[in-house]
């Protein structure tokens, strides 16, 4: 089994476990401190039902961005953090 696949079942297993579904969930970020990046971050997420808070690293290359929504079901969220896999530079936290 590769590892991202190994990946996602162990965190599945976890946010099964963990809450009670639905939950508000609260995803965590790091990306480079780029606008582009920041905004395909942004839009993973419904800009009228997440609250988004973004704050600069101490020196300014990355940006920390935590985002927390309503989230129906542990496979929403891995479908959202499979979703961030393509932005470049991203980690997951």
């Amino acid at each position: 089994m590769d590892s991202r696949k190994e990946k996602y079942q162990k965190l599945l297993a976890q946010l099964t476990e963990g809450f009670d579904w639905p939950t508000v969930y609260m995803f965590k970020f790091i990306v480079p401190a780029d606008n582009v990046k920041i905004a395909q971050v942004e839009q993973l997420f419904d800009a009228n039902e997440a609250e988004i808070s973004i704050r600069n690293s101490r020196k300014g290359n990355f940006v920390s961005i935590t985002a927390k929504e309503m989230m129906l079901s542990p496979e929403k969220v891995i479908e959202r953090y499979m979703a961030a896999e393509h932005i470049e530079g991203l980690m997951s936290l």
